[in-house]
This record gives C-alpha cells, sequence and structure tokens, in this order.
C-alpha cells in the first residue's frame, strides 16, 4: 500500500490557502496548514488528516514548529506550498524603511525559514519531494499605475531562490516551481472594484481560487518540471492589450 503523502501549507486559513489545503486533503495528502490564526479559519473543513499551526511564518519558530509537528504527526514532509505573502502598493518613493522590513519578514525570510527546514527533511527522507511558491506576473511584467516595486522586490527574491535550488537539488529528486497568479477572487480585493480587476488580463475576468489551485496540484505531482513559472493570469504577462 502506498504511503499517504503530506503537504505543508502557508497562508492557509482564507482565499488560496484554504482553497489548496481542502484540496489537497481531497487528493488524499495529510495536510499540515499554518497561518497566524489558522485555528479560527472556518474556510478550512474538519478532518483528522488536516493539522492547523498558528503563527507568524517571519518568525524562524512558526517554521521549526510546522515541520516537527509534520514529522511527529504524519512521518514525513513530501510538498510545500508556500502561499504566505503580503502586497500593497505605493509609488517607489514613498515606500519606507519599515514598509520593506514587513514585506520581507514574511515575503522572503518567511519562504526562507520554511523552505530551508523543508528541504533539510525531504534530503534525509531521500525520497524527493515538491515546493511551489505563490509569487506573481507583475515581477516580469509590470502594469503601468499598478505601483508595487518594494512588493516585487521581495516576490522576486522567491522567485530567484526558487530557480537556484530547483538546480541545486535536481539530483535529490526535489522539485521547485512557482505559480504566479493575476487577479484572483480572493479577500484581498474585497474592496476592490470588480470592473477595473476585469480589465488587467487580456482575457476578461477574474481568475477563481479553483484555478490556482489546479495549477499547484499540477506542478506538486508533474514528475519532470522543475524551475519553472507557471502564470495563470488570463494572458496578462503576454504585454500590451
Amino acid at each position: 500500500m502506498q504511503k499517504q503523502k503530506t503537504v505543508v501549507i502557508t497562508g492557509a486559513s482564507q482565499g488560496i490557502g484554504a482553497g489548496l489545503s481542502n484540496a489537497f486533503r481531497e487528493q488524499g495528502y495529510n495536510v499540515v496548514a499554518t497561518s497566524r490564526r489558522i485555528s479560527e479559519s472556518e474556510e478550512i473543513r474538519a478532518s483528522d488528516r488536516i493539522v492547523r499551526v498558528d503563527g507568524d511564518i517571519a518568525d524562524p519558530a512558526t517554521a521549526k514548529k510546522v515541520v516537527e509537528t509534520a514529522v511527529e504527526r504524519f512521518g514525513s514532509i513530501d510538498a510545500l506550498v508556500n502561499n504566505a505573502g503580503i502586497f500593497f502598493t505605493k509609488p517607489f518613493v514613498d515606500y519606507t524603511i519599515e514598509d520593506y522590513r514587513t514585506l520581507s519578514s514574511t515575503n522572503i525570510e518567511g519562504f526562507l525559514h520554511l523552505t530551508q527546514l523543508v528541504v533539510r527533511q525531504m534530503l534525509a527522507q531521500k525520497t524527493g519531494g515538491s515546493i511551489v511558491s505563490i509569487t506573481t506576473p507583475l515581477l516580469d511584467h509590470p502594469i503601468a499605475g499598478m505601483n508595487a516595486s518594494v512588493a516585487m522586490l521581495t516576490k522576486g527574491g522567491i522567485q530567484a531562490l526558487s530557480k537556484n535550488i530547483a538546480m541545486e537539488y535536481a539530483k535529490d529528486g526535489i522539485r521547485v516551481n512557482t505559480v504566479a497568479p493575476g487577479v484572483v477572487d480572493t479577500p484581498l480585493h474585497k474592496d476592490n472594484p470588480k470592473d477595473f480587476l476585469k480589465t488587467l488580463s487580456p482575457m476578461p475576468g477574474i481568475s477563481s481560487v479553483d484555478e490556482i489551485v489546479d495549477a499547484v496540484l499540477f506542478l506538486t505531482k508533474a514528475p519532470r518540471i522543475t524551475g519553472e513559472v507557471l502564470n495563470v493570469d488570463g494572458g496578462a504577462h503576454l504585454g500590451k492589450w
């Protein structure tokens, strides 16, 4: 009988993260879901195969607790989805050092702490694994009027790190990819006008959480794909429209 695989998901309390937690469970995975107040989330369906870990991913202690919980409860870590992230826009000259530290502590340091521990665990297991992180097409394809430069400085770090560790651990069977969603119908955009959001890609409309979940599941299971960026943005990365 094939052993049940275990996935760790960050930023899991709502939106894409909650969708991922439910979908991976439905696919037969054990799930370790984490966010600041994951224990209060009503979007994640109750299951003895989903364990919730409260904590700020910017704190190294949270990453340690998440990995220890996964190994103690389920015996392995076979996949990681770095979904936790902070995003806000400002003119470049108005970003403060405090803004940068807020963005980098979650987007870069949170990614770094947990991914290092997960890779270490995967190397010890000697059975490979998958790491998928959520970025954005804005890294390579800015949109005029969407002033996200310093946010992109931190998100760009995730993409650069992902490609480099994809190469570093390819021989160990650890695959590292990113999914770059455009506008997604999540609580992040609850106060933004939908008519405007629908114009931000050449294919009119807004992505659903399920579309992003499907992309992550695909990369998690694809045995020969590593170092890839999968844009799920209605073609926004293609250029002007």
